[in-house]
């Protein structure tokens, strides 16, 4: 049963990525409908409850991804596991929840992969520029044997790793003038997470990046403390930086996903056919929920045009141009995260692309 109270956008620190969060009521209700629930009764000794949290809020597309893990969980254990969510960072943040599991006073959250790089240097992969050109090739790579390694290797320090969702594109936006090329950032204050590599990219393209907390950043918009902020649309729009912000730049140049996680002490203690069950909802819940994400994504684009922000579209010879300014930043954190990952995820993205 879903625990529903009066939750208001907060921000996830610690270098959490903000991305599905508040959605405008009007846009809430086109929401793709909640799917129905497949497959037999799931039959096993014992009653549980899941506690799962987020840092996003509850009309955001994570939430509603939430929704339908709950719907199968429930219907699928025939009432015996009962799911409680958390959206709005009401038990803590992407870190704090995750801590939470780890003392085994929390079942579930679903972070993105930025916070918890400390704990697991490789997914500062998905903080890399340009990675991935369409979400399709994130979800070819998530979805396969790069993704299922990497559920593994997450699966330790008292976490289980069950599952990815999609937190999704970061975008530019900024008060002076529209970007085109790498030279209309020279010198543009432009805030960032407090994220090295973040701040290398902005660098390296010739910007001054400012790290500061999400919270200070409308006001430093307003003042003109800065000049820009890179955010998903959603966040640019709940947050109505398009009222302080007339350019913006459908630069797609970091996508991140979510990952699931459970406890390891709860995971532990459920029998065998309940943690299928439940391995099983959240892969349903990962798929559905990009659904949801890409139909907001495009939805709330628009929404930003139609309220007189200049968005523009970069062509692919474009966007080449960035990725190879930015080319030094791989070098630079390659023996960091990895580089035969590197090399793998991004042999795999130019097949994908050859076959197109």
């Amino acid at each position: 049963m879903t625990t529903t109270t009066t939750t208001r956008f907060v921000s996830v620190v610690g270098g959490a990525f903000l991305g599905l969060t508040a959605l405008s009521a009007s846009a809430a209700t086109e929401m793709p409908p909640l799917p129905d629930v497949t497959g037999d009764k799931v039959q096993a000794d014992g009653d549980f409850k899941i506690k799962f949290s987020i840092g996003t809020t509850e009309s955001g597309a994570q939430y509603r991804g939430l929704e339908y893990f709950e719907k199968i969980v429930e219907q699928r254990s025939d009432g015996h596991i009962q799911v409680d969510l958390f959206p709005g960072a009401q038990l803590g943040d992407d870190r704090e929840a995750t801590s939470a599991l780890q003392a085994g006073t929390l079942e579930m959250t679903m972070p993105s992969t930025s916070p918890l790089v400390n704990m697991f240097p490789q997914f500062a992969v998905f903080d890399l520029p340009f990675l991935f050109p369409q979400p399709e090739m994130a979800d070819a790579v998530l979805d396969g044997e790069i993704g299922q390694q990497m559920l593994e290797d997450a699966s330790s320090q008292g976490l289980v790793a069950i599952g990815w969702g999609e937190n999704g594109y970061r975008q530019l936006t900024n008060s002076q003038h529209p970007v085109e090329k790498p030279e209309d950032l020279d010198g543009l204050k432009i805030r960032t997470m407090e994220n090295d590599l973040h701040l290398d990219i902005w660098r390296t393209l010739g910007a001054n990046p400012t790290p500061m907390s999400f919270a200070e950043l409308f006001t430093a918009l307003e003042q003109g403390v800065v000049d820009g902020q890179e955010n998903p649309w959603i966040t640019i729009e709940s947050s109505k930086f398009n009222e302080v912000q007339d350019y913006a730049t459908e630069t797609n140049h970091v996508y991140t996903p979510f990952i699931t996680l459970v406890s390891a002490r709860f995971w532990d203690r459920l029998p065998e056919d309940y943690q299928a069950l439940v391995r099983d909802a959240a892969t349903k819940m990962g798929d559905y929920q990009r659904e949801v994400s890409r139909t907001l994504n495009d939805q709330i684009k628009q929404d930003l045009k139609d309220s007189g922000m200049q968005i523009t579209e970069l062509s692919p010879e474009q966007v080449k141009v960035f990725q190879d300014q930015l080319e030094p930043v791989y070098e630079d954190w390659r023996d960091e995260i990895g580089g035969e990952l590197i090399d793998d995820i991004r042999e795999q993205v130019q097949q994908a692309q050859e076959q197109e």
